[in-house]
């Protein structure tokens, strides 16, 4: 017999059988969307699988990348062997971001450069090591970039941002009130005959012309390193530390040492003791004889050795003026080592700045004798040094008298260096006023190779013009 339901009761059982289809679609959609992310994962996994991976040993030196050209195929992983044959720590990034490690002299390492989508490089990003030609190629022989990608995904050349710019000096400008000059005064050498003295190794931002700073490489925090000086005969013990963030070294021409071992690099927190005899007389350069020895000079990493000539004459005033020059990086960055390369300085100086004797000229009365030192510390621009107003009547340039006062009354009007030659001159000023000091190779007068004597009291509008 049949049996009915009350009408509530076969609305609930409705509303069940409703609930039960809704949970059963449910079901099947969310094992649909599990098949599906199930496919996804699975297609991913085939895609990650079929990437192709290239690996290729890499030597790095200094300041070289071998092989410096590779070629791989599109879209391919790019896998580095690396070992560091040099003497100095490299790494080696793409598009100098990713990669190693710096690798300490001896080490190696194994890293990947990335999926290769488009033509670009990778390079030691040490400062200078990359215009040194530390940088590897890589040619991509198939397979365009991903739609959207930019040059600089690719490596691509990407324009410099205001960042990236070098700084800029202008002729115009004066320092600030605060500035003060380099004590182009030299003190007589020291008593004894050992000098034993430490140097600091040190990367800092300086300013080299009025508003204008450089991330420069210095001793003891300056630009020339301090002026060491003695006698024939003298010994020199100088503890060299490393306190900056490269590896540096330093060169003495004054000595007689191998180059292996008290001129060889020290890594940062290191420190060495370089010992030598002082066997003849002259006005010589030291430096940091790091490589690249040229970006280590051009960013500030030099300064003079002076070891008096027997029976030096007594004068009045001494003075020390280095030449040198500037090829400007980005403003409170390394200078610029491809321009070092091109001989394309920006600025050629006396004593480390733009023009500072213009600024504040060294002070002496009229016919007192002075001397000035002059080292010419390049690293690449030779000096014609030349005083307008006077004669030089003693001449001493490498190690030897060229010229000195005798019955011929013989006069020299400049003093002319090579990169690290040195010596001095001597004159005096007949009377007051102010006597300009330059190289009279005259396009580099404009480039901040421009300074003053002041011989006696002048009226304030001569001297402030």
């Amino acid at each position: 017999m049949a049996t009915s339901q009350h009408p509530s009761s076969r609305g609930a059982a409705e509303a069940v059988g409703v609930l039960g289809a809704s949970i059963a679609l449910l079901a099947m959609f969310a094992a649909l969307v599990g098949a599906g992310l199930s496919f996804r994962a699975r297609d991913e996994a085939r895609a990650a699988a079929s990437t192709q991976i290239v690996t290729i040993d890499v030597e790095l030196g200094d300041m070289y990348v071998s092989p410096s050209s590779v070629d791989v195929p599109g879209g391919a992983e790019l896998v580095v062997r690396l070992v560091n044959h040099g003497s100095v720590p490299h790494d080696l990034k793409w598009n100098g971001t990713t990669g190693s490690d710096l690798l300490a002299p001896g080490s190696s390492a194994e890293v990947s450069l990335g999926v290769m989508t488009a033509s670009g490089e990778a390079w030691c990003t040490v400062p200078g090591h990359k215009a040194a030609g530390m940088v590897l190629k890589v040619n991509v022989t198939s397979a365009a970039p991903p739609s959207g990608a930019s040059a600089h995904d690719g490596g691509g050349v990407v324009s410099p941002s205001p960042e990236t710019a070098a700084a800029v000096i202008d002729p115009q400008a004066t320092p600030a009130a605060t500035w003060a000059p380099y004590d182009a005064r030299l003190a007589p050498a020291p008593g004894g005959e050992e000098h034993r003295l430490t140097m600091h190794a040190t990367e800092k931002v300086i300013e080299v012309a009025p508003g204008v700073t450089q991330e420069l490489w210095t001793f003891d925090d300056q630009v020339p390193g301090p002026t060491l000086r003695g006698k024939v005969g003298d010994i020199f013990t100088i503890t060299l530390v490393n306190d900056g963030t490269l590896g540096h070294s330093i060169d003495l021409h004054a000595s007689k040492v191998a180059w292996n071992d008290e001129m060889r690099t020290i890594q940062p927190g290191e420190s060495l003791v370089y010992q030598f005899e002082a066997k003849h007389s002259g006005a010589f350069m030291y430096h940091c004889g790091t490589a690249p020895t040229l970006h280590h000079i051009g960013n500030g990493m030099f300064g003079v050795i002076i070891i008096d000539p027997p029976e030096l004459a007594p004068v009045d005033h001494e003075f020390l003026l280095v030449q040198s020059e500037f090829y400007l990086g980005p403003e409170g960055r390394p200078g610029d080592l491809t321009k070092m390369i091109g001989e394309q300085w920006d600025a050629v100086v006396f004593n480390g700045y733009w023009n500072q004797y213009k600024f504040a000229p060294i002070r002496v009365e009229p016919d007192e004798r002075v001397r000035v030192w002059v080292v010419d510390d390049g690293p690449s621009e030779n000096s014609a040094f030349h005083i307008v107003g006077t004669i030089f009547d003693t001449v001493f340039k490498e190690g030897r008298y060229t010229l000195q006062p005798d019955e011929t009354h013989g006069g020299s009007q400049v003093l002319d260096l090579q990169p690290a030659q040195g010596g001095f001159v001597e004159f005096s000023f007949d009377e007051a006023g102010l006597y300009p000091i330059v190289t009279h190779k005259f396009a580099n007068v404009g480039k901040g190779a421009l300074g003053l004597f002041q011989a006696g009291e002048i009226p304030a509008a001569d001297a402030a013009g």
